[in-house]
């Protein structure tokens, strides 16, 4: 629903907790996501500030509302709320729809910037659609079954079309989609009539790019068919790239309607273009000869459904892992650095033997080394001194006795 921020305005607490978030919605605490959706939509409608100006009680009102709604259309904080109350639910990071049609040129210029340049910002239809389609101002165009039609929708304005379905029509399943070849940006709308004649918002998807256009399309199969919100996920890409791989399936949220009654049914294509009009082609059509789509359909939904509890639990194994991996890895870089310091110690005390200086106390080494052989010689000298006159005198004896001899 349309508000003047990208971002909700927190109430003052006291307000927040003065009324019961589905007192204030006027609905049951056991009310279907579609009941809540409707009275929002409604209440929201009422306390617009565009309806609203100047004011202050109609515009504390229109916080506020917001404020539950935004609460009880996330099943996590919805349960949350109903086992604690407000205080168990954050919603400082709860992003609200942005209305293109409230805001000046300025304004407009800065969004279309903040969008062309990566930043999601999620649009919402105008209130004065709303309002005109509430109370049955609007044009309503036929719509074949089998027959696309071609047309441009002005930016922030709408093309309502009725489509008639048939009983055996419903029971085959349903679908109505919209693309655009020029890849212009636009919400396909699905409205419920009310009991006045007025035309009440139920269902929205927004296009998405699909190789060369945008499209987007509402299935109606008879079983629950899912859409992937894609918005939130792309806000925390930017933040923590893991986190985003992790939550990629959270926005994997089934359609509040899975089937259409026998009857007329309103469809719209909303430009959401920031300033020019954007080209569509339109097609509703009979799901029945669809049989083995449907099938694979809800085959692989279903495995999605399971990849998203897998990744739960993975996450949990990942980011223990990632831990300790992150703890391995400083240890690693402290290892190497210490490891390369002793080396780099190493090698400087070996290239000191080569490039270093001579030390004195080697030379006295050298001296000491020298005075220690002359030392040595002497002693050597002095022995073979003292051996020389016993050799001398034993030589004498055995002279005398060999000339006895010869006697």
């Amino acid at each position: 629903m349309p508000v003047h921020g990208s971002k909700s305005e927190k109430p003052d607490a006291a307000v927040l907790h003065r009324r019961d978030a589905y007192d204030l919605l006027g609905v049951s605490r056991n009310s279907t996501d579609q009941e809540i959706k409707s009275a929002y939509r409604k209440l929201a409608l009422k306390y617009h500030p565009d309806k609203n100006a100047n004011d202050p009680k109609a515009a504390d009102m229109f916080k506020e509302v917001t404020f539950s709604y935004t609460i009880l259309s996330d099943p996590e904080k919805r349960r949350q709320y109903d086992a604690a109350g407000f205080e168990a639910v954050e919603t400082e990071s709860q992003e609200l729809e942005l209305d293109l049609s409230s805001l000046g040129t300025v304004n407009t210029m800065f969004a279309a910037l903040f969008s062309k340049l990566g930043v999601p910002i999620k649009t919402a239809v105008s209130a004065t659609v709303l309002e005109e389609a509430l109370n049955g101002v609007v044009t309503v165009h036929p719509l074949p079954l089998g027959i696309p039609i071609s047309k441009k929708v002005e930016k922030q304005c709408a093309h309502f079309y009725s489509v008639m379905i048939s009983e055996e029509e419903t029971q085959g399943g349903f679908v109505c989609r919209v693309h655009s070849p020029d890849k212009s940006k636009f919400k396909l709308l699905y409205f419920d009539r009310e009991e006045t004649g007025g035309l009440n918002l139920a269902l929205q998807e927004e296009s998405t790019k699909v190789g060369k256009v945008t499209s987007a399309g509402m299935y109606f199969l008879g079983f629950p068919v899912y859409r992937l919100e894609q918005t939130l996920n792309s806000m925390i890409s930017a933040k923590d790239p893991d986190a985003a791989f992790f939550k990629k399936l959270d926005g994997f949220q089934p359609c509040e309607i899975i089937e259409l009654k026998a009857g007329t049914h309103v469809f719209a294509v909303y430009g959401d273009n920031f300033f020019k009009s954007a080209s569509y082609t339109i097609e509703a059509f009979s799901a029945a000869s669809f049989s083995e789509e449907k099938q694979n359909l809800r085959a692989v939904e279903a495995q999605i459904l399971t990849k998203r509890v897998e990744m739960s639990k993975f996450e949990t194994e990942y980011r223990e892992v990632l831990a300790q991996f992150t703890e391995m890895t400083s240890r690693y870089t402290q290892e190497m650095q210490v490891i390369d310091d002793l080396l780099k110690q190493r090698n400087e005390i070996h290239a000191s033997y080569t490039t270093g200086p001579p030390v004195k106390q080697s030379r006295s080494r050298i001296r000491g080394s020298v005075k220690e052989s002359k030392e040595d010689s002497q002693i050597r000298e002095r022995k073979s001194k003292r051996d020389r006159p016993k050799k001398k005198k034993w030589f004498n004896i055995h002279l005398k006795v060999d000339k006895r001899k010869s006697c």
